[in-house]
């Protein structure tokens, strides 16, 4: 059965000022120590904005789907590619494959990541069913094959949550003691507790719509991309016979479910308790999937544009 319903709602105005990009898909943000900011596109491309926001230069190709972004302790950037797995990228622009597959198996769809100071990443493959280009597929099927993974910095790879509906975002929480990650296909936040090695995942908010990345800012909180508000078509085929969402998949793009043309975005403290809940529109921004919280400005990517948008911290 779909999540009950969130609790009702009184989101603040939101208003954003947005940035062209030469490009399709900007699907993460992360926000430099200088100001500059980063984002992968559909073909491949990891840009760098220039804190004015003049100047956008291509810093390196993977060759498959750039989604989260973050950097190492070493300086090298960390990119997860839904095609190729975990990646690094040095200051030259040179793309070498840190982790392609688990357990001899590819991973079809490396999403998003949090790394701790010694260098351990943790990370999701949000399915073994569906890439990217059939992330709605997972979606309707809600077949669960989704994992989250800790890669510590001698190589080792353990699974610490598998059978998870289309996990998706990750933040390691303030003291690093426990791991958050947001479930797109079942609305939650949820908590790992890093402590104990036979821990449960703890669900600390329901989110109101679909949150794909999330990320810890410098503020302490955890923002949450709220990549589109609950769909009634999603909830009324969660608890209906594969067969029937199979069907739905199968039917022409036009009369799928699609993301509402709206933006929102939520922040949370570690308790779970709701901080901020956000609401805007703009005609050249939609359905954000990256949100970066940096200083008092916030930065949103989106996979359904070709902007990046950016907004200061409500008070």
């Amino acid at each position: 059965m779909p999540p009950a319903a969130a609790p009702a709602r009184h989101p603040e105005q939101l208003a954003v000022e947005v940035v062209a990009l030469p490009g399709e898909g900007p699907e993460d943000v992360l926000v430099e120590d200088d100001g500059s900011v980063l984002t992968g596109l559909l073909d491949g491309r990891i840009l760098r904005i220039s804190p004015d926001r003049r100047t956008i230069t291509t810093i390196a190709d993977t060759g498959g789907r750039p989604l989260g972004l973050e950097r190492l302790p070493n300086g090298k950037l960390l990119v997860c590619d839904a095609r190729r797995g975990l990646l690094t990228v040095d200051a030259d622009g040179n793309v070498e494959t840190m982790l392609g597959e688990i357990d001899g198996r590819p991973m079809k769809f490396c999403n998003n990541a949090d790394v701790m100071p010694d260098g351990t990443i943790y990370f999701t493959d949000s399915s073994t069913r569906f890439g990217f280009e059939e992330w709605k597929a997972d979606l309707l099927e809600h077949s669960s094959t989704g994992s989250v993974y800790r890669r510590t910095p001698d190589g080792e790879v353990t699974v610490l949550a598998s059978g998870r509906p289309f996990p998706n975002g990750v933040a390691l929480s303030a003291d690093r003691n426990s791991l958050f990650f947001a479930e797109t296909a079942s609305y939650g936040l949820f908590r790992l507790d890093l402590t104990k090695p036979d821990a449960e995942p703890e669900q600390v908010a329901l989110i109101p719509g679909l949150p794909d990345n999330i990320a810890r800012g410098s503020d302490g909180l955890i923002w949450v991309a709220v990549g589109s508000p609950r769909n009634m078509m999603l909830d009324f085929l969660l608890p209906k016979p594969p067969v029937l969402r199979k069907l739905v998949w199968a039917l022409p793009d036009a009369v799928q479910p699609k993301a509402a043309d709206v933006i929102e975005i939520q922040a949370y403290d570690d308790e779970g308790n709701l901080v901020h809940d956000l609401r805007g529109k703009h005609p050249h921004f939609r359905m954000p999937t990256g949100v970066r919280e940096r200083a008092g400005k916030v930065w949103l990517s989106s996979i359904g544009t070709t902007h990046l948008a950016v907004f200061e911290k409500p008070a």
